[in-house]
């Protein structure tokens, strides 16, 4: 069973969202704000099956939650980033699995959004309320984002939970429709616990991954996931700035032809605590925020890592 119970560290939020149950003063919107791996996720389920079981007999609670363990139940809807391919929205796991070619970063789509709008039209099918849960807030483009405002305004026997980084990630007028739960990077132990839990107890050994998770397993998960299907080859070239433009140029086009770019975006934080480590300097992690910035942006990556090593020749 789901709850708020198997939520670790982050005892703030717990505490605020119980509260809001008992008193019955449930907010239409709730921003949960924080790293991504530190909960946010769990949380967002905990709530809505606590929300979705509230004041109704224990047969009809247990069907939910088992509907809501399968992941199937008809009054939650979860939304996630997607790419578009041949006018088909995927999720990251369906892009995966249909072995599709993902030059982009996955964002919410106003489609999704629309789609938002045409659940909450009907009343909730078997529970007290209707739940939206839409991961990564942060990738909805003004267009999106606006197309929510409305959704937000006048939820209807609903309601919504945002996920983003924090606040000021998101529109000031989402921000301002919403009630602001923080969630904390974790404490050493609960991290130690989780991924002991998962089965992922050898990361602990590994300092430079656990430095870059800075507190969230989940993050520390993606790392080791994503290192580990990077060529050795490659990663150890890129862990030392090439010297000369033809080694860059060379260097840029070798990443790019292995790495799609959400991989490439998140290979980013690696390399800027490794440069660290080896030169101290700040100007390689300055430029690799650009880079990031301009990835995130939709610049053909290759001429984006081109730029970044050329920057750091000589």
């Amino acid at each position: 069973m789901i709850s708020l119970d198997q939520v670790l560290g982050q005892s703030q939020a717990v505490v605020l969202l119980r509260q809001a149950i008992a008193a019955d003063r449930i907010a239409p919107a709730y921003l949960f704000a924080g790293a991504a791996g530190i909960g946010r996720g769990l949380a967002a389920r905990g709530f809505s099956t606590e929300l979705m079981t509230r004041g109704i007999s224990p047969e009809a609670q247990r069907l939910i939650r088992y509907k809501l363990h399968k992941n199937n139940h008809p009054d939650l809807l979860w939304v996630e980033p997607t790419y578009q391919h041949q006018g088909k929205l995927y999720t990251p796991s369906q892009a995966q699995e249909a072995g599709l070619k993902r030059k982009a970063a996955p964002q919410i789509r106003i489609e999704q959004i629309r789609q938002i709008g045409q659940f909450l039209a009907r009343p909730p099918l078997e529970a007290p309320r209707c739940m939206v849960v839409i991961e990564e807030a942060q990738t909805m483009a003004e267009s999106p984002a606006n197309a929510l405002l409305k959704t937000l305004e006048e939820p209807g026997k609903a309601t919504l939970v945002l996920l983003a980084p924090s606040a000021d990630s998101i529109l000031p007028t989402l921000v301002s429709r919403c009630q602001k739960i923080p969630f904390y990077r974790l404490a050493v132990e609960d991290v130690v616990t989780i991924l002991t839990e998962k089965g992922y107890q050898h990361i602990l050994e590994d300092e430079t991954i656990l430095a870059i998770a800075q507190g969230s397993p989940g993050e520390a998960i993606a790392i080791y996931e994503m290192l580990s299907n990077v060529p050795q080859e490659l990663l150890q070239k890129l862990k030392i700035l090439p010297t000369e433009p033809l080694m860059a140029l060379t260097l840029a086009k070798e990443l790019t032809a292995a790495l799609e770019t959400e991989v490439q975006m998140r290979l980013i934080d690696y390399l800027q605590y490794q440069y660290w480590q080896s030169s101290r300097r700040s100007e390689p992690i300055k430029r690799l925020e650009e880079t990031r910035k301009y990835l995130r942006g939709y610049v053909q990556p290759r001429l984006v890592w081109e730029t970044f090593f050329l920057q750091n020749c000589g």
